[in-house]
């Protein structure tokens, strides 16, 4: 285990919109209790992370798709009579406790003495995926003479659970009433379950945990209604979904991992007699794997006679020995990051010389382009770090690939990023969105193989990629290809899990070329000061930088609309439309929702005829998590809302419009990220002071190209969240898969 600094933005992959939130919190058993995630909770978190409310309420899972097919069915049933199957097998052993495992057989007998070894030190955890099943296969071969490209059709990344049927649905309602839970979970807990919900309900009513929004009180409160007298806190059931449910929430904070200590813990909070059983239980039953740090493994064995596996000394010790960190993980994220360490050690060792990049890299732009050219023309992985205007030297890369006859892409995480990218290289098809690459709906397509058609990638915003995008990425490049890893390290990390840009360079896997380009200007030197944990008073002759202290949220608000309607389009000369307000959360009186009434008001005030939109309006539309794309509003009808986004015409069928489209005046530090604006108005109300850290600040006041406001209210907050808040950790494994691979230099 290796933990991480990381940015605030929780996944949102798994939430559903307001009104199920909503319903949820309406259903809490006891007044007052808090909802992390629920409609009514704080929008920013004490570790200055957007909270689950923040993206709860901003989900970007893609349309449903059609009705599956019957085989799709058909497993979908095999895998709820499974697992009633395993219900009804775990009622039959409540009887008495399980001894060392002697009552359970199979995989189960087997994955419970793993567990015990792992924790007593006798076998690293990695041993899970040393089986021979679990060994990769072979990786593809880039062909030496490649087929014309194949364009698959676009389909969205990380497809949204299906949707039910609508007699799943109510079947699911019916359960949900008999409980006391409200109906509004129905279609939420019907895709989540399958088309057996309602009898997973019955049988196991924690199972309405993976419902997004879900708390644990309240699926007590429900089992209790459904089981009456026959549960209770140790139910198996309930210790089984707590610790799934604590790792889901730990992947919304960024971790892929979860130390044991922390979940029992945990666990002993939601009132669980042992809770060291209660996680030997949940990985016996596959809920959780298993891992050894192994930096805390000094290697040595565990001596004859010690304790009996999944005992410890109470101090963590064994004997003599180092402690020994043991961590859990969904298999999601446990498979993701394997594979993902797997590729690039693939990438490492299968790079050929080729091409004679030494001319390119004599005749780049400057020193740090050059320097870059010539760990490319040497590596197949490559890290790049450096400000806004070090984005000049990937550029000039891919076209020093082109210069040499080489398929070369770079990728952004924003269509603002992508028109950026595609100037300075000078050719419109040198970039793409990368979730425009893995859909199909941008780049070289695949070759016969499945592999892009590329010789050279280019990944700028390396910090918004997260774990399982960037596996499903190295996945799908063939072997000999040059990947370069280019980013901020200052900025907000990604959406979803992990942190593969810092794993990458902490783990010294490859070449890292630190960009000597300092951004320009009062904003640059302002920024560039933050990075460093100062804030410091820069020169802005030009107004560059404005400082506007407000008293109160209400004033804030108020000099917002002033700002951005007013004050600069008549001093800066930047209009309205090219202003972006950046505040720290959604909710609160200075939130994003607020800020956009407001500003919707003066700006283009309307009855919002169009589920709460008018024509005009500008919009924010997350189609799938983690990405945020700006928008204005052309028409509604049958079909759903039109919009236009960058030039690019889009619509939202209606039942999507209420969870994936927002006013767009002003938006989240991280819905910002990767994108610039002429203009920044940055707003930071009273209430914000806990929502800051060095990250979010340098985000935020990075996104103006020529000007930026502060609304600025925190006070001394400002100056110690730059100089004492720097970025929150993230529990990982990929560093540590990445420094235990072989290298090239190592064989």
């Amino acid at each position: 285990m290796t933990a991480h600094p990381r940015g605030e933005s929780p996944d949102p992959a798994a939430e559903d919109h307001e009104a199920v939130e909503d319903a949820v919190t309406q259903a809490a058993d006891a007044p007052g209790t808090p909802d992390e995630g629920g409609a009514g909770s704080a929008e920013v978190a004490d570790d200055g992370t957007e909270g689950a409310q923040d993206l709860e309420q901003a989900p970007g899972a893609p349309a449903a798709s059609p009705a599956p097919a019957l085989s799709e069915a058909e497993a979908e049933l095999a895998a709820q009579r499974e697992l009633r199957e395993r219900i009804e097998q775990r009622k039959a052993e409540k009887e008495a406790p399980i001894a060392a495992g002697t009552k359970l057989s199979g995989p189960a007998a087997d994955l419970l003495a793993a567990v015990r070894a792992v924790e007593s030190g006798e076998k690293p955890g990695t041993a899970f995926f040393d089986s021979p099943a679990s060994a990769p296969a072979p990786r593809r071969a880039a062909p030496a003479a490649p087929a014309a490209p194949v364009r698959p059709s676009p389909a969205p990344e990380r497809q949204a659970h299906r949707a039910a049927s609508p007699e799943a649905a109510a079947s699911v309602a019916e359960v949900l009433a008999e409980g006391g839970a409200p109906g509004a979970l129905a279609g939420p807990a019907a895709a989540r379950l399958g088309e057996g919900a309602a009898g997973v309900l019955r049988e196991d009513p924690w199972q309405l945990l993976s419902v997004p929004g879900v708390r644990p009180e309240q699926a007590d409160g429900f089992a209790r209604a459904l089981l009456g007298d026959g549960c209770g806190p140790d139910d198996e059931r309930r210790t089984a979904a707590l610790v799934g449910w604590l790792l889901e929430r730990a992947a919304l904070r960024g971790h892929t991992a979860m130390d044991a200590d922390e979940v029992r813990t945990a666990l002993a909070g939601f009132a669980v007699t042992d809770p060291g059983e209660a996680v030997q239980q949940a990985a016996a039953e596959g809920v959780v794997l298993v891992f050894q740090d192994d930096e805390a493994d000094d290697g040595a064995t565990e001596p004859e006679g010690a304790e009996e596996a999944g005992e410890t000394p109470e101090d963590g010790t064994r004997g003599d020995e180092e402690p020994v960190t043991v961590l859990l993980g969904l298999d999601r994220y446990a498979l993701a990051e394997e594979s993902l360490a797997d590729g690039l050690a693939r990438l490492v060792n299968t790079c050929e010389k080729g091409a004679d990049w030494a001319e390119a890299a004599a005749a780049a732009p400057s020193p740090s382009a050059g320097e870059l050219i010539r760990a490319a023309a040497t590596a197949g992985l490559v890290a790049h770090s450096g400000g806004e205007t070090a984005r000049a030297e990937p550029a000039a890369l891919v076209a020093a690939a082109h210069g040499l006859g080489l398929r070369a892409l770079g990728t952004t995480h924003s269509e603002d990023g992508r028109r950026r990218l595609a100037a300075a290289v000078g050719d419109p098809g040198s970039a793409v969105t990368l979730s425009a690459l893995l859909s199909g709906e941008g780049g070289p397509g695949r070759d016969a193989d499945g592999a892009f058609a590329l010789d050279v990638l280019v990944v700028l915003d390396a910090p918004q990629l997260d774990v399982e995008t960037a596996a499903m990425l190295v996945e799908s490049l063939a072997d000999g290809t040059r990947l370069i890893l280019s980013g901020d390290p200052g900025v907000l990390g990604s959406a979803g899990a992990g942190r593969v840009f810092a794993d990458v360079i902490a783990a010294r896997a490859c070449p890292h070329v630190v960009s000597r380009t300092p951004d320009p200007g009062p904003i640059g030197e302002l920024v560039s000061g933050i990075g460093a944990g100062e804030l410091a008073q820069v020169e802005a002759p030009g107004k560059e930088v404005v400082i506007v202290p407000v008293r109160d949220a209400g004033e804030a608000v108020h000099r917002t609309v002033q700002l951005v309607a007013d004050s600069v389009p008549r001093a800066i000369g930047v209009p309205s439309s090219d202003t972006q307000v950046i505040t720290v959360g959604h909710g609160g009186s200075a939130g994003t929702t607020a800020l956009n009434a407001a500003l919707k008001q003066r700006l283009n005030p309307g009855p919002g005829r169009f589920g709460g939109f008018d024509p005009g309006d500008r919009v924010v539309h997350v189609p799938s998590p983690g990405r945020a794309v700006p928008g204005s509003v052309v028409s509604a009808d049958a079909e759903g809302l039109h919009l236009d986004c960058a030039g690019t015409p889009v619509v939202v069928p209606q039942d999507r419009v209420e969870s994936s489209v927002r006013h767009g005046w002003a938006l989240s530090a991280h819905q910002a990220a990767g994108m610039r604006w002429p203009a920044a108005v940055v707003v930071l109300p009273g209430d914000a002071a806990q929502g800051l850290s060095r990250p979010w600040v340098y985000t935020a006041f990075s996104r103006g190209e020529r000007h930026l406001s502060v609304v600025h209210g925190v006070d001394q907050a400002l100056p110690r969240a730059v100089a004492e808040v720097p970025a929150q950790e993230r529990t990982t494994r990929l560093r540590p898969l990445l420094e235990a691979l072989p290298t090239p230099d190592a064989s």
